[in-house]
């Protein structure tokens, strides 16, 4: 009676949250493993010659148990761990990497695949089984004898790695706060101290406190007027997975490197980065260095000429030295209010995460024609909310919502799927979840984002929206299954809706009087929108130039001596650090997802800013033609198609970095 391996008769399919226990999931994966070896057997021992529908469609439904169970483990232990899902998690990571190691290693199964060709397939086929193809090869199929024995070792090794450096920042993440007295909150506008009031009320302290989540931190380097306090919280928060002890990342982030490095010279490569951007849109290491050295010293020149201004407001204020990474936010604002006149403590009352959301929701209906309707179902967690999403009165998929910050949430936004879409059997519609780590206020008080939690809000739900909205009819290419330096163009350039006077005109209304954000608000804010773009465009391109040299050329060391290089080539200004310190780089380490591909929101957003001037060029950012083009070529295509075509039927031709530089404020002339 697991209900993990039983039907699911609830509102479509939505796991059963209310009956899953913890101990169910040891025997469903179980269960499920069994399952999939055995359907993967029975397709490499078909005696009938091999065809698109006996391998490739066989395997497609082959893990349907093990997707299920393991869609609803990893998305609840990233979201709601504990430590025995925690245990079951380093438990279960070498024996899915070995299970996957012995599924696209089948000798006998990659020659079925392998003696496929593309003679009477449709368009879909092909693509699917060309991916495949590449899937097996990149997997070490072709291996033989100790080369691939030790290939499977090295993903075993990397994935046991992988969910240790994630446990260990988790760790760090939920043990550290600092308590803040009545001095401690000298300078924090009201909807901050509502909420560090609230983040010591989930660990039952009598008082307030500041976390490392990032909600909650940033805002306190922002406006607490105690550097002293400032210091303690930005070390804090930038030195995760560098306290020393059992949670140290530094030494595994070495090793996982070395292991990364084994393994793209066993597949025949030269460093992990050759490997890994075979398969993209960057195609080679040199192009992702070439984008980034042409944002670079535009962005250096900007965020220096920023520092000497942040530096004098500093000096004004009696402290003498040099400017430091815990003093740039508290003067940025103060700048920002000087040149702009604007700060936050005016925008937040207008951004209230309900209204915020509907916004989402309504650029969603404007441009898509969905809809969005509240269900009233158990979810994971209670702070968790389900909407089903509709198209003209016809289901389309349901969306979770989960927003707000709490020990047991690992740190950062992103979206993932409980289900993904696909047609080849029936017509199975996708449960996508956005999480979040937006500070949660006292019960019964509103949620108040600051401006770049509205962009992250309407990132991950432009995420949200590629799966939802996918349509094709194998699961292997649907929704978010794309290259990965174009999974970040769906969710970049929603953005631009949330972040548009048009939108915030609307919808951005006064959490007390229900009045609009008045005009001159909304002019200030548009004239502020590139404000402060040096600075986050030198911690993004420190990470991605960080990440890149990790995983070019000879293997490092030690990470943290590499990171150093690095930084010192690039001349890295004193006051800006990297936005990802390798030790709580999650993006790089927890999973190889973004590992030598951390550049890719950059690569992206030189295509999401010319993507959004296709509206602006047709005159209006709810434009039908536009819209409908990027639903048919991006949103609803997923990995159809290589990604230059489908951007290029969108867009008509690729656009170059200026379109980035103009996007941020930044241009070439300021080398």
């Amino acid at each position: 009676m697991n209900p993990l391996l039983s039907d699911w008769h609830t509102p479509f399919e939505i796991p059963p949250f209310a009956d899953i226990t913890t101990d169910d999931f040891g025997p469903a994966f179980e269960a499920a493993l069994a399952e999939g070896r055995a359907n993967s057997a029975a397709i490499a021992s078909n005696p009938a010659a091999p065809s698109f529908a006996n391998t490739i469609e066989a395997l497609e439904r082959a893990d349907k148990l093990l997707d299920r169970v393991a869609g609803v483990f990893y998305n609840v232990a990233s979201a709601d761990s504990s430590p025995e899902l925690e245990a079951l998690q380093r438990d279960l990571s070498p024996k899915m990497a070995a299970y996957q190691s012995e599924l696209l290693m089948n000798p006998v199964l990659y020659a079925r695949v392998a003696a496929l060709t593309d003679d009477g397939l449709t368009d879909g086929q092909v693509r699917v089984l060309t991916l495949y193809k590449k899937m097996f090869v990149r997997a070490g199929a072709e291996l033989t004898g100790p080369a691939r024995d030790r290939l499977a070792e090295i993903m075993s090794a990397l994935a046991s790695k992988g969910t240790a450096f994630t446990q260990n920042l988790l760790a760090d993440e939920r043990t550290w706060f600092m308590e803040l007295d009545a001095d401690g909150l000298a300078g924090l506008p009201d909807d901050l101290v509502a909420s560090a009031k609230a983040a010591a009320q989930d660990r039952d302290i009598d008082g307030h406190i500041i976390t490392t989540s990032r909600s909650l931190i940033v805002p306190f380097l922002q406006f607490s007027t105690r550097r002293d306090l400032r210091e303690i919280a930005y070390q804090a928060w930038t030195s995760r997975g560098a306290n020393g002890g059992k949670t140290d990342n530094r030494g595994l982030a070495t090793e996982m490197l070395a292991l990364r490095n084994e393994r793209a010279k066993l597949l025949g490569y030269a460093d992990f980065a050759s490997f890994k951007l075979d398969g993209e849109m960057a195609k080679t290491p040199e192009r992702v260095r070439e984008l980034l050295n042409a944002v670079w010293q535009p962005a250096r020149k900007s965020a220096e000429q920023d520092a000497e201004k942040l530096a004098d407001l500093m000096h004004a204020d009696g402290i003498n030295g040099d400017l430091t990474p815990w003093d740039w936010r508290f003067y940025a604002a103060i700048l920002q209010q000087k040149e702009h006149d604007l700060d936050d403590a005016e925008v937040k009352p207008y951004l209230e995460l309900d209204r915020m959301i509907n916004a989402a929701f309504d650029v969603a209906s404007k441009l898509f024609g969905l809809s969005f309707k509240p269900l009233d179902v158990a979810l994971y967690h209670p702070d968790a909310r389900a909407w089903e999403v509709l198209k003209n009165g016809t289901h389309l998929g349901v969306f979770i919502g989960d927003y707000f910050a709490r020990p047991s949430k690992r740190s950062g936004a992103w979206c993932s799927r409980f289900r993904g879409q696909s047609r080849m059997d029936a017509d199975v519609r996708p449960i996508t979840v956005n999480v979040c780590n937006f500070a949660k206020p006292p019960k019964g008080s509103p949620a108040l984002l600051g401006f770049d939690d509205v962009r992250t809000l309407f990132h991950e739900f432009g995420h949200a929206l590629h799966s939802l909205m996918s349509d094709v009819t194998y699961g292997f290419i649907a929704g978010t299954s794309v290259a990965r330096d174009f999974v970040e163009l769906p969710s970049q350039l929603y953005e631009h809706w949330g972040a548009h006077p048009q939108v915030l005109g609307k919808h951005a209304l006064h959490v007390e009087t229900n009045e609009p954000m008045p005009q001159d608000l909304l002019d200030r804010l548009k004239a502020a929108e590139n404000f402060d773009s040096g600075f986050t465009t030198v911690e993004f391109i420190a990470s991605a130039m960080v990440d890149l040299d990790f995983h070019t050329g000879t293997t490092p060391d030690d990470a943290m001596i590499t990171q150093a290089e690095t930084l010192t080539r690039l001349g890295m200004p004193n006051a800006i650090r990297m936005r990802h310190a390798t030790p709580n780089f999650a993006h790089v380490f927890s999973g190889d997802g973004y590992a030598a591909g951390y550049y890719s929101y950059m690569w992206s957003e030189v295509m999401d800013a010319d993507a959004f001037d296709a509206f602006n060029e047709a005159g209006d950012i709810f434009d039908p033609e536009t819209a409908a083009r990027l639903a048919k070529y991006i949103y609803t295509a997923g990995g159809s198609k290589d990604p230059e075509e489908l951007y290029v039927a969108f867009r008509g031709a690729l656009p170059n970095a200026d379109a980035l530089l103009r996007g941020r404020g930044l241009s070439r002339d300021k080398e």
